[in-house]
């Protein structure tokens, strides 16, 4: 038997990718744990859905110029709040930038940052590489984002287009564990060498994991501290 809230998945499937289902405002949703009145809520999470073009203004010039030296680049575009994001295909990333840079149409000479996005419920997609490219010639932003999966998140590393991300880089496989191929020291920058998994993917836990600095030892927050008289 279908419910409301089903019909109202496979609607929003179609608009973007959902990547979570949020019930009630204060647990989860059901049961006589809920008594705020709010426990029939449903807050559906979900990406943006696919722009159609023509996205207006130069947005379309880029896009098509883009295409054109690299086709079949994108598996998405999404447009939201005058910001453009092309979703790329990671074998395509490494032609997309070169063109990016060198293309006097396109001359983005410049990539701000490259960070990290773990979406656990996104099967085959869970882990996100986004980039911040800027154009100085032409006054343009645009964003890149790359996926992979869990099983297999390599990503191509782009430091030999843009030397710049390499910390940045750097800092992405160390917080997320995505591995950048290519790159010439992908190491960790923030945590110790022989960290074990990392910290901003959202299955990684809260707290509770003792860490040493140079032979001085914090202990878990429930063990820092007795506020107990």
């Amino acid at each position: 038997m279908h419910t409301h809230l089903d019909q109202v998945l496979a609607q929003t499937e179609a608009e973007g990718p959902v990547i979570g289902v949020r019930e009630g405002m204060w647990g989860p949703g059901h049961g006589p744990g809920d008594t705020s009145g709010f426990d029939g809520m449903h807050r559906i999470i979900q990406l943006n859905g696919n722009a159609q073009p023509p996205f207006g203004g130069w947005f379309d010039d880029v896009a098509d110029r883009m295409a054109e030296l690299v086709p079949h680049f994108a598996s998405r575009v999404l447009v939201w709040r005058d910001e453009i994001t092309f979703v790329v295909l990671r074998e395509k990333l490494l032609p997309l930038v070169k063109v990016l840079r060198d293309d006097p149409a396109l001359r983005f000479e410049v990539c701000m940052s490259v960070s990290g996005v773990h979406y656990p419920n996104l099967a085959g997609a869970e882990l996100h590489a986004v980039y911040h490219l800027l154009s100085y010639t032409h006054n343009r932003r645009i964003r890149l984002e790359v996926a992979c999966p869990d099983e297999d998140p390599h990503i191509p590393s782009i430091c030999s287009v843009y030397p710049m991300v390499n910390y940045h880089e750097r800092e992405t496989y160390d917080m997320f564990g995505i591995i950048f191929d290519g790159h010439p020291g992908l190491t960790r920058i923030l945590m110790p060498d022989d960290w074990v998994g990392f910290p901003q993917r959202k299955d990684y836990p809260l707290g509770g994991i003792p860490v040493e600095y140079k032979g001085a030892v914090v202990p878990p927050p429930d063990e820092r501290r007795s506020y107990q008289a």
